[in-house]
């Protein structure tokens, strides 16, 4: 039983006007797509949002013909004039906050209390700190000879932030864009096109095209991008490397997780549980650097356990436009039934499985936070990326055989240490292979920190002062310098 009972607290939707239909945005206008409409549905009621259209390889390719009319404009701009509309679009952003986090709640599923509190700002303050850079490329090291045309393709688990990632740098350095949402939540991307002509941006600078697989491998493939940058599966990713290898294309692939988040006996348990939780409960455990698996050491493993049990009882599940939900709905029916078929293998394989006891909406996409222990390293749900509320506990005795469970995948995102000893913290974080080690704390984002990953997790890195490398020609500046041949 929770200890404290909520009243509802609903955020209003009328900050929001939804049309019926949505087409693409190219060269600074909203056009009819040439492929079938879909729907896109809030996943909490499963009612339809609006119709979207899909696009073609015909309307990619005019999308990606408008990029590149623009690029000559853009990429000339001094960076400074440049930094002014990244500004503009940020403090616009701002502004019609409250309007994009409902928008992405109603689309996504995700808490109101998440999209309003944690991904609305970072998106504004991704576009302030590349505005920042968009006039001193020249102290960043890597030249400053933008690209040409950037292909981007995004998931659906941060729709905003992750445009935000992808675009901000882009634009900065001087490269245009061509970005295909995910079809599931593609609203806050057509949002923002809108965005830039509030920002006045120069027609074909942003270009928008929604649909599914199919668009987003026109994107891909097309001859006339210059760079592509994708985040979403591993499978996906290795169909896009294997599509531009024997290309001039430059890639940058962020990809799946199976992140260790790792509790020693001297840990602060309550900062501990809090942690655990955010990191894996945090968007329903949507998110590719998740902590889905926890590794306590035996000594404390009852105690936190017990602990931890506590905490998700008192977890509010349900409404995600409600200010006080924890954990909202799964985006999709096809998500939801990957969550429950790779539960149902984990308790078939002998793992023991737990929720607290709480109350489902009947209509809608919905799984409870859960908890697998007796987990072996052999098991389906130690090994795949679940992307669900959904955590499996394994133990260790030595700092050693931490690192050894830990690296035991073939993801390498991001770790977490949860320690007193400074010490072992930097003993740790030298051995892990993940591409972020957070210490004492988990799921913390900023834009000067760059993000990647290692092995089945991607390449190259977004975010920070190497958030620029992907999107500048370093090898023509090398070669400048006298570097290459």
């Amino acid at each position: 039983m929770a200890i404290f009972e909520y009243a509802p607290a609903p955020e209003s939707t009328d900050v929001v006007d939804i049309k019926p239909s949505y087409g693409l945005f190219i060269n600074g206008e909203f056009v009819d797509g040439s492929g079938p409409t879909f729907k896109t549905i809030n996943p909490a009621t499963e009612e339809s949002l609006a119709e979207i259209s899909t696009a073609t390889s015909d309307d990619v390719d005019r999308a990606v013909q408008a990029a590149r009319k623009a690029f000559g404009v853009w990429s000339a701009l001094p960076g400074a004039e440049r930094a002014k509309y990244l500004f503009r679009i940020a403090r616009i952003i701002q502004e019609r906050a409250r309007e994009l986090a409902v928008l992405e709640s109603l689309d996504n599923g995700k808490p109101i209390r998440e999209s309003r509190d944690v991904d609305l700002p970072l998106v504004a303050a991704h576009f302030f700190y590349y505005a920042g850079w968009a006039d001193k490329l020249e102290y960043a090291g890597f030249g400053t000879k933008p690209l040409g045309v950037a292909g981007q393709v995004i998931p659906w688990n941060f729709p905003l932030l992750m445009l935000a990632w992808k675009i901000a740098p882009a634009l900065a350095c001087g490269n245009t864009v061509v970005l295909k949402p995910a079809e599931t939540t593609p609203l806050t991307a057509l949002w923002f096109a809108d965005i830039c002509r509030q920002a006045d941006l120069p027609p074909g600078v942003v270009n928008i095209v929604t649909g599914a697989g199919e668009t987003g491998a026109a994107v891909v493939a097309h001859p006339d991008v210059n760079k592509v940058a994708f985040t979403g599966s591993t499978e996906v990713g290795r169909i896009i490397a294997r599509t531009v290898a024997g290309t001039d294309k430059k890639l940058t692939l962020e990809l799946g997780g199976k992140a260790a988040n790792i509790v020693f006996e001297d840990a602060a348990i309550d900062q501990a549980v809090e942690g655990i939780v955010n990191g894996i409960f945090f968007n329903q455990g949507h998110v590719c650097c998740a902590g889905s698996r926890l590794l306590v050491q035996e000594s404390i493993q009852d105690e936190l356990l017990a602990s931890l049990k506590r905490r998700l009882a008192t977890l509010r599940v349900g409404d995600p436009l409600d200010k006080n939900t924890d954990v909202g709905a799964i985006n999709s029916a096809d998500q939801l039934a990957k969550i429950r078929e790779l539960s149902e293998i984990g308790e078939s394989e002998g793992a023991l499985r737990w929720s607290p006891a709480c109350e489902l909406p009947e209509r809608g996409f919905w799984f409870p936070p859960t908890i697998f222990t007796g987990v072996a390293q052999s098991h389906t749900i130690a090994r795949d990326e679940i992307f669900g509320p959904v955590l499996s506990v394994l133990t260790f005795r030595t700092p050693a055989e931490a690192v050894e469970k830990a690296n035991n995948t073939p993801y390498g995102l991001s770790a977490g240490i949860w320690t007193e000893k400074g010490s072992r913290i930097l003993w740790m974080a030298d051995k892990l292979r993940a591409g972020v080690v957070w210490a004492n704390t988990f799921n913390k984002f900023d834009p000067a920190s760059p993000f990647g990953g290692y092995k089945e997790s991607g390449y190259g890195r977004e975010g920070g002062l190497l958030g620029l490398e992907a999107y500048l020609d370093v090898r023509a500046s090398a070669a400048r310098l006298g570097g290459l041949s």
